[in-house]
């Protein structure tokens, strides 16, 4: 007979999640797919099926060319107006409350199903900040979240910091005395947590969070290399008289930001682009535009935007991104003192935001001896060079880069 209130550790992230339960003393995380313990953060509504997919199904139904809709970065919602707003979607009205409770559900049962167990409680990771300080969209935002739980199943929600969550997994418990600081570099926002760790457990001296993630570094560059490709930029003849104007760079900002991608393919701006290609001074561009909007292939250049970030991060030779499915051979290249330049803006918001933790403690940076990186967009060296200049003293270290914030919340949770 199942065992009944126990609470299950959720990170759900922006690209990705993970849960885990404490068994034994020791963090348990669920397997998500033979093999893995974490889930892509995805969506796909197969129109032929009628079936939602989620985590890699999801991924691999976009990539197979499956006729259906897709959906990543929710999380980047929560707060706002959308959240709530019904839409059409496999012959259902339904909000990204609902949606988000499936994702959260299945996770829910999957848990119980592996430790046979029923989990009525969940600890939820959080952003330090989903929208930003002092945002009013902040307390929306984590109603919404709540909101989203509670439809998926559980009884109870409570929330603790993401970085939090990641101090107590870095086995600062075991270092007693060592001030840390966790950085925290997810999908959709960057969270940084100063601690000092004793007898008594891990210390959390500041919490503070930037809305800056991996989602927005691969913005900067679909934006920068990408969609001048596609016409960004380039000047339409005026419809009437002589001149000409630039191309409105809302579509364009759009398709380069996972969460409003599958809000591009409306009848109206399909209808824009049709006319922009008419009075286009660059219709191949144009014309590429159009393909994009046309065959709903936004999700595809974000993916390969993706990749081509992976590939430049790790010193590729031949760095650049693939764009094959839009035109054969064609390719933006990417190289790494490139992706340096267009990621420097979010560089330096990093940087503040370590500075800011640090004054919000009233620590200095010579006092932190550790720093931990969490959260897979840390692994971006872009990161980790930007928080060396800002502790050269420190020791740093990537543990789990993935999982630590699931590992934390699981053995909070069970206790």
């Amino acid at each position: 007979m199942a065992r009944h209130g126990r609470s299950l550790g959720i990170d759900f992230g922006t690209s990705n999640s993970a849960a885990g339960y404490l068994a034994a003393g020791k963090p348990r995380l669920i397997r998500m797919a033979p093999g893995q313990t974490t889930v892509p953060t995805t969506f796909f509504f197969d129109y032929d099926s009628r079936r939602t997919l989620i985590g890699e199904a999801a991924n691999r139904a976009l990539l197979d060319g499956l006729d259906g809709r897709f959906m990543r970065a929710l999380k980047r919602v929560l707060g706002t107006s959308l959240m709530h707003e019904k839409r059409q979607i496999l012959n259902r009205r339904v909000t990204f409350v609902e949606i988000i409770a499936e994702f959260l559900r299945r996770i829910k049962d999957r848990a119980e199903a592996e430790a046979g167990m029923t989990f009525d409680r969940a600890l939820s990771g959080r952003p330090v900040v989903f929208h930003g300080a002092h945002d009013p969209r902040e307390e929306q935002a984590l109603a919404d979240l709540r909101a989203c739980y509670l439809a998926a199943g559980f009884r109870e929600v409570e929330f603790m910091p993401e970085p939090e969550a990641a101090a107590i997994a870095s086995g600062a418990l075991e270092q007693s005395g060592t001030i840390g600081l966790i950085v925290d570099v997810g999908g959709g926002t960057s969270d940084f947590s100063l601690f000092r760790s004793g007898a008594g457990g891990v210390s959390i001296l500041a919490n503070h969070g930037v809305r800056i993630g991996g989602t927005d570094f691969d913005r900067s560059i679909n934006l920068d290399r990408v969609m001048p490709l596609l016409g960004k930029g380039s000047e339409l003849r005026k419809a009437m008289g002589p001149g000409t104007s630039s191309t409105p760079n809302a579509i364009f900002n759009n398709l380069a930001t996972w969460e409003t991608i599958p809000f591009v393919y409306t009848p109206q701006n399909r209808r824009m682009v049709a006319e922009m290609l008419r009075l286009a001074e660059q219709p191949d561009k144009l014309a590429r535009l159009a393909r994009v909007v046309g065959e709903e292939l936004g999700h595809d250049l974000a993916f390969a935007v993706e990749r081509g970030k992976i590939a430049a991060n790790g010193g590729a030779a031949q760095s650049g991104i693939l764009l094959d499915q839009i035109e054969t051979g064609l390719t933006a290249p990417l190289s790494a003192e490139a992706m340096a330049a267009i990621l420097a803006r979010h560089a330096d918001a990093l940087a503040q935001g370590a500075r800011e933790t640090l004054r919000i403690a009233g620590i200095g940076a010579g006092d932190v001896g550790q720093v931990v990186y969490v959260g897979g967009s840390s692994l971006m060296s872009m990161v980790s060079d930007t928080m060396r200049a800002q502790f050269p003293a420190a020791r740093h270290s990537f543990s789990e880069v993935f999982t630590a914030v699931a590992d934390g919340l699981a053995i909070a949770a069970g206790r």
